[in-house]
């Protein structure tokens, strides 16, 4: 019998949805390729200049890959990546990221050719179709730099050792290298850049800590304020320092916009395992895999606490509208079988009676310390 392939809902449907998208782009631009045009699909692909009349393509485009290397590509990420972050968060909270990663980055780059193509005048920028799993790919690495920001990566069996938040930016630099040939355009390097913000922005700041809680417990927390989340560690060392600086500036215009909130001081400590405040550029200085472990283990104990709580009081509350025991009734006495009845009398004495059928045999007394019998 062959083995199971268990593969969790969410992650099982955005997979069919890839193939079943990708082979039909492929048979449509296959039944209409000529020698001289480049196949659109504008009712499947975000293409701006044609897609305004299907709205749904912001959404569906993403899932569509024009190419076989591509699509091996998309499957593989999204077998693995999605089963580890189903598995990790809950498939509602999946479902929840796969949106905001495809749908706003797609948003954007449609804005960023609109606005090319009011400089230049170049009617290429609203006919480049804008397609991919470029975005989930890259916001994958991002959830995972968050879940495991210590764990290093060894490749070419020990030649290159990587750190997991140094491959979103790893990632971005092969993107701009396939944008240099057909296989890629310049809408797949802007969708590289556009997931790696907006998949770190809802991390940090908006995501759910303990999405599959009661919903009558207290607010959860939102986000991770956490030093090791900084979007100063996806660089390198020497490079740190510039891009803290940068990152602050833009949060704190994008604070001033009211497009972000910061953290608050019991927010802070609780990511830093300590009870002091530091401003947002010092959030980006690194810490230490201990601290980190330390703050994982002390949310993840909170989460289990509320657990209990929730699952004592629904057992309190399904034990007050449960049914009364039932009676437990006496055998009754046979009718014909002798029976002994052992009856307590005053002092050390007590009094055996035999009886069957109802009617005395005999009856006799007898002191248990002694010997003496009636």
């Amino acid at each position: 019998m062959p083995p199971r392939i268990n593969i969790p809902p969410v992650t099982r449907i955005c997979l069919i949805v890839l193939l079943v998208q990708s082979v039909l782009s492929a048979a449509i631009r296959y039944r209409q390729w000529t020698a001289n045009s480049e196949i659109v699909i504008p009712y499947l692909n975000l293409i701006p200049q044609l897609s305004l009349v299907y709205p749904w393509t912001f959404l569906t485009t993403t899932l569509v890959e024009s190419n076989i290397f591509t699509l091996s590509i998309a499957g593989f990420t999204l077998y693995h990546g999605g089963r580890y972050l189903e598995r990790a968060w809950s498939g509602r909270e999946l479902a929840k990221f796969l949106l905001i990663v495809s749908l706003v980055p797609n948003a954007l780059v449609f804005a960023t050719t609109i606005f090319f193509f009011a400089l230049t005048r170049n009617e290429g920028w609203t006919l480049m179709t804008i397609a991919g799993t470029i975005p989930i790919q890259i916001s994958f690495l991002v959830a995972f730099s968050q879940l495991v920001p210590a764990h290093t990566v060894t490749l070419f069996r020990g030649i290159l050792s990587l750190r997991v938040p140094r491959f979103p930016l790893l990632y971005i630099g092969l993107v701009t290298l396939f944008c240099l040939t057909p296989m890629l355009t310049a809408a797949s390097f802007l969708l590289a850049i556009y997931g790696l913000i907006v998949s770190w922005t809802y991390l940090r700041f908006y995501k759910p800590v303990f999405p599959d809680l009661d919903a009558s417990q207290p607010a959860h927390l939102r986000g991770d304020a956490s030093e090791t989340f900084a979007f100063a560690q996806f660089f390198p060392g020497p490079v740190r320092p510039l891009a803290s600086s940068i990152s602050d500036h833009v949060f704190n215009v994008l604070v001033a916009m009211r497009l972000c909130t910061p953290f608050s001081a019991a927010d802070v400590s609780a990511a830093r395992g300590d009870h002091h405040h530091h401003n947002f550029a010092q959030r980006g200085v690194p810490g230490s895999a201990r601290a980190e472990a330390e703050r994982r283990r002390a949310l993840a104990l909170k989460a289990l606490d509320q657990r209990l709580h929730a699952a004592t009081a629904n057992a309190a509350a399904r034990a007050s509208n449960a049914p009364p025991p039932p009676a437990v009734v006496p055998p009754i006495p046979s009718a014909t079988g002798p029976t002994v009845q052992s009856q307590p009398q005053a002092g050390a004495q007590k009094t055996m009676t035999v009886q069957s059928g109802g009617e005395i045999l005999g009856e006799t007394s007898y002191n248990p310390d002694g010997d003496d019998h009636k």
